[in-house]
């Protein structure tokens, strides 16, 4: 107290009035209440912002997981994606296609999710494939890989080839030739045909004579219960239910059939790619939404 009324001694000795002294007292005291004011207002503004990011993470995540349940869902339920990588289908597919399967046509089992879980065996809402349609398994022998083949033998059938020609139950299939079909990986013409199943349904095949002759004459399989004997369309160049590597396919090794192509692209070869490593190099339009019989 000493000290302060010192200074203000002082102070009015050199000219300065007590109203000088008080009034810089309360500005300064308004300057500190200023200066804190506005640091509470950056802390709270920080902390808003903070919730407001956390918030927004969260509702990030959020959408996030419900995208990814719904995207789960549809290729679960409904429809799976596959890419066509080789020529075993052609004409029918050709490689670069992207094709649409229909999970829903059979029923669903293991091989319906993502990752095979193995929380149930056979299937269930089951309904049997028909002979020519054309479906997704997973060969019995290693089911870290999907193929695409068509049906031709349900259970109880009995199946053979003799001389490039389908037999179903010691009855020759009838098939008919139409225009060839150029291939331009081996530049040359294959034979083409329509087949004709007992049922019907008719479907494009080609028979290419100079090709695999283990494909070219088979024994006779016999279909098992619960089974199927599938076939690629280009005869003589597909690995199918003719060779030990695939054999019969279960029923619960089916993962859907085929509807359609939603994309489709042509595979060209760079250069500067290895292991002649092809690319896409242009759109098929006409194959776009392309239905598959």
């Amino acid at each position: 107290m000493i000290i302060v009324v010192n200074i203000l001694q002082g102070g009015f000795r050199n000219g300065v009035t007590l109203t000088n002294v008080i009034l810089h007292y309360y500005v300064f005291n308004l300057y500190i209440i200023i200066k804190l004011f506005i640091r509470e207002t950056k802390l709270e503004k920080l902390e808003k912002l903070r919730k407001n990011l956390v918030v927004r993470i969260v509702r990030f995540l959020f959408s996030l997981f419900f995208l990814l349940l719904i995207a789960v869902s549809i290729r679960s339920f409904l429809f799976e994606p596959f890419h066509i990588p080789s020529g075993s289908m052609k004409s029918t597919l050709l490689e670069g296609d992207y094709i649409f399967t229909s999970k829903y046509s059979y029923g669903y089992s293991k091989y319906s999710f993502p990752f095979s879980p193995n929380i149930f065996g056979g299937r269930i809402f089951y309904t049997p494939p028909k002979r020519g349609d054309v479906i997704v398994f997973k060969p019995i022998r290693n089911d870290s890989i999907s193929f695409v083949k068509r049906v031709i033998g349900i259970p109880g059938d009995k199946v053979q080839v003799i001389e490039g020609e389908l037999y179903l139950n010691d009855q020759k299939v009838e098939r008919k030739q139409i225009e060839s079909f150029f291939d331009y990986e081996s530049s040359h013409n294959i034979p083409r045909y329509i087949e004709i199943l007992p049922s019907g349904k008719e479907h494009e095949i080609l028979v290419d004579n100079v090709s695999n002759k283990l494909s070219y004459d088979t024994p006779i399989y016999y279909v098992p219960n619960n089974r199927f004997f599938v076939m690629g369309d280009n005869r003589n160049n597909s690995l199918d239910s003719r060779f030990p590597e695939v054999g019969f396919v279960p029923m619960e090794n089916i993962i859907g059939r085929v509807s359609m192509v939603g994309l489709s692209f042509k595979l060209g070869k760079v250069d500067w790619l290895p292991f002649n490593f092809r690319i896409p190099i242009a759109l098929r339009l006409d194959r776009i939404l392309h239905k598959v019989a």
